[in-house]
């Protein structure tokens, strides 16, 4: 194996992982087994999906969000994940607005994560051209982590909801195409992953041609581990917060 052009995550110290995402499904792409990995070690990992993806299968959208609500607890059970909160933003039609960003701020200090994550706001990722909701998650999660550690932004936060300010150690970039850190998920994490993905059986089947879990997860992960200088592993452009 070549030596390896990435650093670790150094995220022994790491307690809690907010994940900030558009839609079911968003996290198994991939991160899930990072997920995996934390929460062997007792992190405690939260879920936050800003829709609950009713536009995203062919069916009454009503239908659809109860489908892929019950696919996504299955996919977060498959990671030890049982913190998942379903916001009721519009899917297809996400937009990056004050009231997103305040959203998302709430739930940083509700949870008051060491770790904040979100995907990638490019508009060409490096798997093609990124998607409407995916560009606004990403981009309202990274102010609404700055939001959530000013006092003076959002300030009925902490006078009618009790929700002082607080700040994240790392924000984190799952899917961007300058990777900085990866983790490693070779083994059981890797596996608890795939089968995450795996859950989501009834979106994946209105995908026509959509590659098996294990091919695309697998795939995903030996390329990344290359260059962390591991068998399996996910990539994420880290920043450092304080």
């Amino acid at each position: 194996m070549e030596a390896p052009s990435l650093e670790t995550l150094p995220d022994l110290d790491v307690q809690r992982v907010l994940c900030v995402v558009a839609h079911p499904d968003d996290v198994e792409y991939g991160t899930s087994a990072a997920v995996a990995a934390w929460t062997s070690r007792g992190v405690e990992v939260a879920y936050l999906l800003l829709t609950g993806g009713e536009a995203g299968m062919q069916r009454p959208p009503e239908q659809t969000r109860a489908v892929r609500a019950g696919e996504q607890r299955a996919a977060c059970a498959a990671v030890g994940v049982s913190d998942l909160t379903v916001l009721s933003h519009p899917d297809g039609m996400l937009v990056y607005s004050l009231d997103l960003r305040r959203d998302i701020a709430r739930r940083i200090r509700q949870f008051r994560p060491d770790v904040v994550l979100t995907t990638s706001w490019e508009v060409e990722a490096p798997w093609g051209l990124n998607q409407a909701d995916h560009r606004a998650a990403g981009l309202a999660c990274l102010d609404a982590v700055r939001d959530a550690d000013n006092t003076w932004v959002f300030p009925e936060l902490a006078a009618e909801e009790g929700l002082p300010k607080w700040g994240a150690t790392w924000f984190l970039v799952g899917g961007d195409a300058h990777p900085t850190h990866g983790v490693d998920v070779s083994g059981d994490p890797l596996e608890r992953g795939i089968a995450s993905l795996e859950a989501h059986a009834a979106y994946l089947a209105d995908l026509p041609g959509h590659p098996a879990p294990r091919d695309l997860i697998t795939g995903l992960a030996r390329g990344a581990g290359q260059a962390l200088g591991v068998p399996h592993a996910v990539l994420f452009r880290a920043h450092k917060l304080r």
